[in-house]
């Protein structure tokens, strides 16, 4: 075994769970539905100083069916689902495009819970895309107009001119439409909220449906 596989092995030994006294957590009251849930453990986030909360590991597949996992940030959560948004022509949108099925992770360590979620996927109206967009920042518009996100680069030069003129453009024109931007709902059927236990005990609820047209969710423990 090589030396720096050696010190990735020592490194790894050491780590522990960064909490090490997590919240109680009793699913006997919680909601019929995960969406009040997810509000509350992530307002819980928040308060405990959760760096970045709203960052997610996103994961879809391609049109071989292999897996892909990629960290963006939450756009958004209502009775429709969880929302993220990219645009249409980039990696992701196009294996949403293909295979309009998605799953989420979020990891909070400060409360020691993370929550999964997965369904089918379908692209926001064009008002709405737009309006997310237009809701960011110059800098997301910016990289919004430069697109071919996870094309061949010739040099960090290209990518400084193509940037240049994109910051340029939309400082200019903070309000200019990007056709392909896309706001993406993942109309989960099934939401997994896991909270750590040091006796690993670990209390996993998992919520079901069969389709995002049933209106009632079926709640069960899982084991650790």
């Amino acid at each position: 075994m090589s030396t720096p596989a050696k010190t990735l092995e020592t490194l790894l030994r050491q780590q522990h769970p960064a909490q090490t006294n997590p919240p109680p957590f009793n699913p006997a009251g919680t909601p019929a539905e995960p969406l009040p849930l997810f509000v509350e453990w992530f307002a819980e986030a928040v308060e405990a100083g959760q760096p970045e909360p709203h960052t997610l590991s996103l994961a879809t597949v391609d049109t071989e069916s292999t897996p892909d996992v990629r960290t963006v940030t939450l756009r958004g959560a209502d009775e429709r689902g969880w929302r993220v948004a990219t645009r249409a022509d980039s990696r992701k949108g196009r294996q949403l495009a293909a295979t309009p099925k998605a799953a989420l992770g979020f990891y909070w360590p400060t409360r020691a819970r993370q929550i999964r979620i997965r369904g089918p996927v379908l692209p926001a109206s064009p008002e709405e895309s737009q309006a997310d967009l237009h809701a960011r920042s110059t800098g997301a518009l910016a990289a919004a107009l430069t697109g071919r996100q996870s094309t061949p680069l010739g040099s960090l030069d290209e990518l400084a001119a193509a940037s240049t003129e994109a910051w340029r453009t939309a400082k200019a024109e903070p309000e200019l439409n990007v056709a392909q931007w896309t706001v993406y709902v993942v109309a989960a059927t099934e939401v997994e909220f896991w909270q750590h236990d040091p006796a690993r005990r670990h209390v996993r609820l998992a919520y079901r449906r069969p389709s995002p047209d049933t209106a009632t969710w079926t709640r069960r423990l899982l084991w650790p």
